[in-house]
């Protein structure tokens, strides 16, 4: 027997409830083995899939050493493992939740600090005066040296924060921070600001591969079946068809028209994104195309599939 496609999945949280929520969408039921406080599940009806529930910093921790094939956790929590991610993981899909900004943020009384410059210039006269650097609390190390790097700041020094970052300027532990922040509401309750070109990243779920992990055909196998499964989901979210009566229409100037624009033909009608459709169904009913039926599919399977192709080049060549 083969071995299994491991993929892990969030343990906890609100993110563990999302990811449920997602993967149940796509017909992708997931059981939990050993109880509530059971590590380790299965996704209903998918052969040869083994799944593991860790802490997304685990899971990202997983991801970059190979320890699993294919898993969902935080950008930021990715990107804070520092170094060439991109060589080592590879983002398949980015889940539209779990969104969270990661920030620069000084103290609200910092008046004239509204950009990283004016932050440098704050930093250069703290060491010129007091002989110190500028000290910043934070939980993302590698990321807010490369921030700072990218923006020539160079007179602080990192503060490892491991509780309540925010609150760190209030108690003198730090001048300023750099923390996720979702609403800015827990900022601005502690006296803080954002700067003005002080975002780093914005983060949300991603659904990532291990480009380090040891695929095998039958494991590429499994991860082609799912992840046209998950594509065919999300596509069928994006677009809607657009059906009429075969005699229907004046002219087919119309219909040749939003094929250029990017509808795909079906028969008797059209597979169109769903931001554009009220606009197709008026032009087609305008050019004598009806009645127009409006229909959402439930699944859009395309003959091939990027994510999946990406993911057999890269592992090909790893």
């Amino acid at each position: 027997m083969s071995a299994p496609l491991i993929i892990a999945v969030p343990s906890k949280g609100r993110l563990k409830e999302q990811v449920e929520e997602w993967l149940a969408d796509c017909g992708l039921d997931l059981k939990a083995s050993g109880g509530s406080r059971g590590y380790s599940a299965a996704l209903k009806g998918q052969a040869g899939v083994q799944v593991r529930l860790l802490s997304a910093g685990d899971i990202a921790e997983a991801l970059d050493a190979g320890e699993v094939h294919l898993g969902v956790t935080g950008e930021d929590l990715l990107r804070e493992r520092g170094g060439d991610l991109d060589a080592r993981v590879l983002l398949l899909r980015a889940l539209g939740f779990g969104r969270a900004d990661l920030v620069v943020a000084v103290p609200k009384s910092w008046l004239d600090v509204d950009t990283m410059a004016d932050l440098e210039a704050v930093a250069h006269e703290a060491v010129a005066r007091t002989g110190r650097r500028m000290r910043v609390a934070t939980k993302y190390l590698a990321q807010t040296r490369a921030f700072f790097a990218r923006h020539g700041l160079a007179d602080y020094r990192i503060t490892e924060s491991s509780g309540a970052t925010e609150g760190a300027p209030a108690a003198g532990a730090a001048e300023l921070i750099v923390d996720i922040t979702t609403t800015g509401a827990t900022l601005a309750a502690n006296g803080l600001k954002v700067l003005s070109d002080g975002l780093i990243l914005s983060s949300q779920a991603q659904f990532a591969a291990s480009l380090r992990a040891d695929w095998s055909g039958g494991q590429l196998a499994v991860a082609e079946r799912l992840l046209r499964i998950i594509e065919a989901r999300a596509a069928a979210h994006e677009t809607a068809t657009l059906v009429w009566p075969a005699e229907a229409g004046d002219s087919d100037a119309v219909v040749e028209r939003l094929v250029a624009e990017g509808a795909v033909r079906r028969p008797n009608g059209l597979l169109v994104a769903a931001r554009d459709l009220a606009r197709a169904s008026l032009e087609l009913s305008a050019a004598g195309f009806g009645p127009v039926t409006v229909s959402r599919p439930d699944f859009v399977f395309d003959l091939t599939c990027r994510p999946f192709e990406q993911l057999r080049l890269r592992t090909r060549n790893n």
